[in-house]
């Protein structure tokens, strides 16, 4: 049972939202094509960097927790783990926006910007010499900056806020994953590479990682949308 672990996260994270994809008032599988396309852009360099960061030993994974099939290094469940958790994450932005009017957390963009900017740039210039750390300020940076000023993206705000509404599930999984309920971490973190602050048993890298990838899949789920979907 052990090796079905990893498998058993990506389920339970993905499959009620498929399910309530196809209730009447959502109907958000007429957008699956459109989240499959959007979300294939937002993997691709973040699966390179998870083979890269793999291959440099700033992670890895534990097999025994895994079905055992590894392609370019990682486990197929990491694969899947960049089309799942973003699947559930944007149908939750999507019925949240659909339901409530959230439109007031974009009065925030500004701030949230402006602070996240001094944030990252005072963490990854203190520590530059720790991969994990610095890639993810980086990255985050890049994506707020074309976000915000290229972009003049009006919803980072509202994004925000689902995001923070989103926390219980993120504390669930990657809680799993790096070892809270379990015998030992799916995921391993070389101590060096990263700034050793823990929520619980998560690296707080991966909660500004997993903003980053969430801003994109928003990004790019409504670029489509507003292209190539039918409306309301």
């Amino acid at each position: 049972m052990q090796q079905y672990t990893y498998i058993l996260v990506i389920f339970f994270t993905i499959i009620i939202c498929f399910i309530a994809s196809f209730d009447k008032r959502i109907r958000f599988n007429r957008f699956f094509g459109i989240f499959l396309l959007s979300s294939t852009i937002v993997a691709a360099p973040f699966i390179i960097w998870d083979i890269w960061f793999t291959k440099m030993g700033v992670w890895w994974f534990d097999t025994r927790y895994t079905l055992g099939i590894v392609i370019a290094g990682l486990p197929l469940e990491e694969w899947l783990f960049f089309y799942c958790i973003p699947f559930s994450c944007v149908f939750t932005y999507f019925c949240l926006d659909k339901f409530f009017n959230l439109s007031w957390a974009n009065t925030f963009n500004n701030i949230i910007v402006f602070l996240s900017f001094i944030l990252l740039v005072v963490v990854g210039l203190l520590y530059h010499d720790r991969n994990y750390t610095l890639v993810t300020c980086v990255v985050t940076l890049v994506t707020l900056f074309c976000l915000h000023f290229i972009a003049k993206s009006e919803w980072i705000g509202q994004a925000s806020l689902t995001y923070f509404i989103l926390m219980p599930g993120f504390f669930a999984v990657n809680g799993i994953l790096t070892g809270s309920v379990i015998e030992s971490p799916v995921v391993n973190y070389n101590p060096h590479e990263f700034l050793g602050i823990r929520m619980f048993t998560i690296p707080v890298e991966d909660a500004v990682y997993g903003y980053s990838q969430f801003l994109l899949n928003i990004y790019f789920f409504k670029l489509f949308k507003s292209r190539f979907s039918p409306q309301k």
